[in-house]
């Protein structure tokens, strides 16, 4: 594959080869995925994909798009390196799990502020593209939805809207099993995914 795009490809290419290695065995009952004999079946945020062993190819159940390279290296970073945790019913911050304080600022700029000023500011179709999705609403924030990421794991976005006195604001929450099953990496990224997949549907 030729490199055009560094900050995508070459990662998502990293991962591609490494995933060639993996027992999927040990995958499917690590992560909880389903594994067929030759390919792993994941639904994230409400779309099933087929992820192909050991070539890696990913198709969409639904026969439509694929996703963008960064849900790609997403996805075989879930089946490589995350496990299987039983959510315990409870909700973290960001930087309340571990690694948290050390990643708080990239986090903010990448996920609070753009989750603040890509839905504070149009509450009515962010209501709209949560409840296509399928999320549930919850009672927090101006606006407030729970999401099924992905296996066991779910997140919820609360968003208040922005007025002449105060700029929109945002709030991320992740089930207590995030701390256990994804690196701090992973959970950065696995918020920018769901803002970038809301936005899609706004």
């Amino acid at each position: 594959m030729q490199i055009e795009n560094h900050k995508e490809e070459v990662p998502f290419a990293h991962y591609e080869e490494r995933f060639r290695s993996i027992d999927p065995a040990e995958a499917a009952r690590r992560t909880g995925t389903e594994w067929d004999g030759e390919a792993f079946h994941v639904t994230l945020l409400g779309r099933a994909y087929a992820v192909s062993w050991p070539e890696y190819q990913l198709r969409a159940e639904d026969g439509g798009a694929l996703p963008p390279l960064p849900v790609q290296t997403f996805l075989l970073r879930y089946l490589m390196e995350s496990k299987a945790v039983a959510w315990a019913g409870q909700w973290k911050t960001f930087r309340e799990m571990p690694w948290g304080e050390m990643y708080i600022k990239p986090y903010t700029g990448r996920v609070l502020t753009r989750a603040a000023f890509t839905f504070g500011t149009r509450l009515a179709a962010f209501r709209a593209a949560a409840e296509k999705m399928g999320a549930e609403p919850v009672e927090h924030g101006d606006a407030g939805y729970q999401f099924d990421l992905i296996g066991g794991y779910k997140m919820q976005i609360l968003v208040w809207e922005g007025d002449d006195e105060f700029p929109p604001n945002a709030q991320v929450l992740y089930s207590d099993n995030f701390a256990d099953g994804f690196a701090a990496e992973d959970r950065v990224v696995a918020g920018d995914i769901l803002i970038s997949v809301i936005k899609a549907n706004m």
